[in-house]
């Protein structure tokens, strides 16, 4: 079974920092694109990272740049993708979900496609 589960989620302060993880399981992700994105209440669901299968290219939202980090572990069984977050504030308040897909076009929105993967999500809360 295909899995990707996102964790780290929590609360903290505005200033804050906070690392998230997805495991992803059931299949080979080594070649796989992987991402984060985030979806603020009442809002749409938008992408913050991206990393490519080799873990060499890494994209990212202008509103993360330079704050967040996104990095990968390909593992013989498990990828795991992080999620380092620094100097947090509260927009970025929301629930942030996982994805993979073949395509790095679809995970960096540039070709609109269906993601193949998804994750349930894990809920960041930034207080002021």
């Amino acid at each position: 079974q295909v899995q990707l589960v996102e964790s780290g989620g929590g609360s903290v302060q505005t200033g804050g920092s906070l690392r998230l993880s997805c495991a992803a399981s059931g299949r080979s992700f080594s070649d796989y694109s992987m991402g984060w994105f985030r979806q603020a209440p009442g809002k749409e669901r938008e992408f913050v990272a991206a990393i490519t299968w080799k873990g060499v290219g890494t994209y990212y939202a202008d509103s993360v740049k330079g704050r967040f980090t996104i990095s990968r572990d390909n593992a013989k069984n498990t990828v795991t993708v992080y999620l380092q977050m620094n100097s947090l504030k509260p927009e970025d308040t929301a629930v942030y979900y996982c994805a993979a897909d073949s395509d790095l076009r679809v995970v960096i929105g540039e070709l609109k496609y269906g993601m193949d993967y998804w994750g349930k999500g894990t809920l960041l809360t930034v207080s002021s």
